[in-house]
């Protein structure tokens, strides 16, 4: 059976309760029932770690080493930072003498700008198992473009690989490497990464979208792509969901629909996670997290009539590898639509960004929601959600969020404008950068927060690997069983969704302290057992101990299968 998860706010009491008792010498218990007061609930906390990086992150994706990509359209007008430190602007066939893409150094806190030759708004990507990143479409001269980037090469184009236009397309990293690109306003079809071998059809007709296309052509453009532990792919448009297998194109197995009828994607933007795998209880379960959105008919008032009506509130949860699915629903402590749902080390989902009015589009959102909400998927209905302290920053149309390597929630981006505009309007374009620290990031936790002294660089499927970690209270508190290892892929962020991200709680085995008393620890860990589970590339792997994360994670790379040591 699956160990139980607490409440990380009855966790954190219990946490408290541990140093105590440690403090006096005492062996601690945990207690039968715990009373948690409010005030001793640690909300959160906003750093303003850039006041201006120069463009508005549109698009967020972190990258091995530690490095977060933002980037923004090129068409937009100049951004806030200047390309001249690199090279004269005319040999880079730059739109402008800015760049429009920065690079961010964890490490350092610096910026480095990287130009940009094609335009990539309201594009796609996914972290390829090399750790460079694949990102495609975009609008005019970008809309059939395959960039790649890496930190010491900058961005590549491969011109013309994409067989159609893509804007407003999703990318999912499959089991086997290959990246599907599905999608796209008018575009009912997908597409893959590399490409097949030349007898095979490029694309392949995905009717589903057109199935789900609203009166104005909406609803169902960036559909919420995940990839099942039994290889097979959800995709989500609208207000409905099938399963269908991308190797072999076979026919879809259409789920039910979501409750409510209220679309979820793109105008209406609400957000969506596949929820935390635990492969070594349930080897081919899988929940997916669907929340938020707009009423359907909220982007044409918005737009047509300056009528912005209620965000939905409502999250459905689903198991579509069940026998026979079936949605439940739940309310958010708020309405939100362009909301950006982030998975955390713990297993929890933070929500944040967005707004209780309107809907996504230029000038089309009102009434900002600041506060982030926290959802605990292991918690009994109706505890679920809580709600965090608020940022004093709105984070509208083209804001993004994503985990950073320290367990941060990186906030970035909002421009509700055709170019960059910072006065005299309800909602400027943003260019600063924040980090939420979520509460298990209390200083108070710190005595018993695990810090990672050494991991494997790379693990194969199934392979057994061994961490080291350091608590520096000295003891594991509740004994060995008190120590997980979470792997989370980092996703790429952008209009409200996380492609790819994933949490996969692995498996260990002994832990054993290697010193007398200073708090030196060595666990088992068995690698993610099969790239469905996991597809191949880079993960950051947390340590948690009594439910809370180590301090920062270790990258280790999960091999291709049959790729060598």
């Amino acid at each position: 059976m699956p160990k139980t998860s607490t409440s990380p706010f009855l966790l954190l009491s219990l946490i408290i309760t541990t140093c105590i008792a440690h403090a006096a010498g005492d062996t601690w218990q945990e207690p039968e029932e715990v009373q948690q007061p409010a005030a001793a609930i640690f909300p959160g906390e906003w750093q303003l770690l850039h006041a201006n990086t120069g463009v508005s992150a549109m698009h967020m994706q972190l990258l091995p080493g530690d490095f977060v990509l933002m980037f923004d359209r090129t068409d937009s007008g100049p951004s806030n930072i200047s390309l001249d430190a690199l090279s004269p602007c005319v040999s880079r066939a730059a739109a402008d003498c800015t760049a429009h893409s920065v690079l961010l150094d964890l490490r350092s806190n610096t910026l480095r700008p990287y130009p940009l030759a094609t335009n990539p708004w309201c594009s796609s990507a996914a972290l390829l198992p090399n750790g460079t990143l694949l990102q495609t479409g975009g609008f005019s001269n970008g809309d059939r473009i395959a960039r790649l980037f890496s930190p010491s090469d900058g961005w590549l184009d491969l011109p013309d690989f994409l067989a159609v236009r893509r804007w407003y397309a999703t990318d999912i990293l499959l089991a086997d490497g290959r990246v599907l690109i599905l999608g796209g306003r008018r575009q009912f079809n997908f597409e893959f990464f590399p490409r097949d071998d030349v007898t095979t059809a490029q694309l392949t007709l995905f009717p589903f979208l057109e199935e789900t296309t609203d009166i104005d052509g909406e609803n169902n453009l960036y559909p919420f792509l995940h990839l099942l532990p039994d290889g097979n792919v959800f995709a989500f448009a609208n207000d409905r969901a099938v399963v269908f297998d991308p190797y072999n194109r076979a026919p879809l197995r259409r789920l039910p629909s979501i409750p409510g009828g209220v679309p979820r994607n793109y105008p209406s933007s609400g957000s969506s996670v596949l929820l935390p795998l635990r492969p070594e209880y349930s080897p081919s379960h899988a929940e997916v997290l669907v929340c938020g959105g707009a009423p359907r008919g909220a982007y044409r008032l918005a737009l047509r009539n300056g009528t912005f009506v209620a965000a939905d509130r409502t999250c459905g949860r689903i198991a579509p590898t069940d026998p026979n699915p079936v949605w439940a629903m739940e309310e958010m402590p708020v309405p939100r639509v362009m909301g950006d749902m982030v998975l955390l080390p713990t297993g929890d989902v933070l929500i944040v960004n967005g707004a209780a009015a309107g809907t996504a589009g230029w000038e089309l959102g009102r009434e900002a929601v600041t506060s982030p909400v926290l959802y605990s998927p292991e918690t009994p209905l109706g505890d679920r959600f809580v709600v965090l302290a608020g940022s004093g920053v709105p984070r509208m149309y083209h804001s993004s969020a994503t985990l950073d390597t320290m367990g941060r929630v990186l906030v970035g981006g909002s421009n509700p404008h055709v170019g960059y505009v910072f006065d005299n309007v309800t909602y400027p374009t943003e260019l600063s950068l924040e980090a939420f620290l979520p509460p298990y990031l209390d200083a108070r936790l710190d005595g018993v927060r695990p810090r990672i002294v050494a991991a494997p660089v790379e693990a194969g499927y199934g392979e057994v690997v061994h961490v080291r970690f350091e608590v520096p209270g000295g003891a594991v508190s509740g004994g060995p069983e008190e120590v997980r290892v979470a792997a989370v892929a980092p996703a790429f962020a952008t209009h409200s969704f996380g492609m790819n991200q994933r949490v996969v709680f692995l498996a260990v085995g002994n832990v054993v302290q290697l010193d007398a008393g200073g708090g030196v620890y060595e666990a088992q860990v068995a690698a993610p057992p099969s790239p469905s589970v996991a597809p191949p590339g880079y993960y950051l792997w947390f340590v948690l101990h009594a439910g809370v994360p180590s301090s920062a994670a270790a990258w280790v790379r999960i091999r291709p299968l049959g790729a060598a040591t």
